[in-house]
């Protein structure tokens, strides 16, 4: 399946990106230090508070390592592949105990930034695991990427989590330049439709789907849309990272939608698969 996306260029990273990566690792690294017993189980994963940790621990080493040009092969982009690169990469790093790997998760997402912001604005783009992508969508991958186990480990430990508005509008960079490479093949196939989506308060993106191709444009898109579906930026999020049911976020009034063909927005999360 071919698939394209529209962003803006490399540039600086958006205003607040950094300070949220920075925030984030903190908040995560004071739950992961507030766990009696890391090997408590995470809810809906077969990981323990301590792997949790420990992969967000090889995640964050990864992602500096990426933005200071280091090669770092990690899976073909496909959920399978990654799924069996962080169940290897979890088998040889063995340690779990809560301290070290608080403090590895918040220095490597320093590291991180040190290393991205000596990234030049024209140079190569960093192969993520997802693909190259320029320094914004990557600084935001690994923002996504933290507040999806965050809030993984929040729920485990029954505390809040750390998804608000600010943070789900700085994701948006890599939720953009991702989407097309995560859409399920067997899903899309055959399905022309134009998605609106408008997050409340926050941005608006269009999807457009035809002959195995799918096209991410941000901003309202240019052609009317079949469907437009009006989501709360944090159940998008949540929605989008495979931690909210949709059909929940529907019955609680997260999510609208009207056009001509309303009936496409149930479809539409499943058209991808979680990154």
């Amino acid at each position: 399946m071919h698939t394209t996306v529209r962003q803006n260029g490399s540039g600086a990273l958006p205003e607040g990106l950094g300070q949220a990566i920075r925030d984030t690792a903190e908040e995560i690294a004071a739950l992961v230090r507030s766990a009696s017993d890391t090997a408590l189980a995470v809810p809906g994963s077969e990981w323990t508070v301590g792997e949790a940790a420990a992969h967000l621990a090889i995640a964050n080493e990864l992602m500096a390592d990426l933005a200071a040009g280091r090669e770092r092969p990690y899976g073909d982009g496909t959920p399978q592949s990654l799924a069996v690169a962080n169940a290897e990469s979890l088998a040889v790093f063995r340690e779990r105990r809560a301290d070290p790997l608080a403090t590895m998760i918040v220095d490597q997402a320093e590291a991180f930034l040190d290393a991205v912001s000596h990234l030049a604005a024209d140079g190569p783009a960093p192969a993520s695991p997802l693909g190259p992508m320029n320094r914004s969508a990557l600084a935001s991958y690994l923002l996504t990427h933290m507040l999806g186990h965050g809030y993984d480990l929040a729920r485990a430990l029954k505390r809040p989590h750390m998804v608000d508005r600010a943070r789900v509008a700085l994701c948006m960079p890599f939720m953009l330049s991702v989407m097309p490479h995560v859409a399920d093949p067997e899903a899309t196939a055959g399905l022309t439709a134009r998605y609106r989506i408008r997050l409340r308060g926050g941005e608006t993106f269009g999807v457009s789907l035809a002959d195995g191709t799918v096209q991410v444009t941000p901003g309202a898109p240019s052609q009317r849309a079949d469907c437009t579906i009006m989501l709360d930026p944090v159940a998008f999020l949540l929605i989008a990272l495979g931690r909210l049911n949709p059909w929940r976020a529907i019955a609680q009034g997260q999510v609208l939608a009207w056009g001509p063909r309303p009936w496409l927005a149930p479809r539409f999360p499943a058209l991808f698969t979680a990154p």
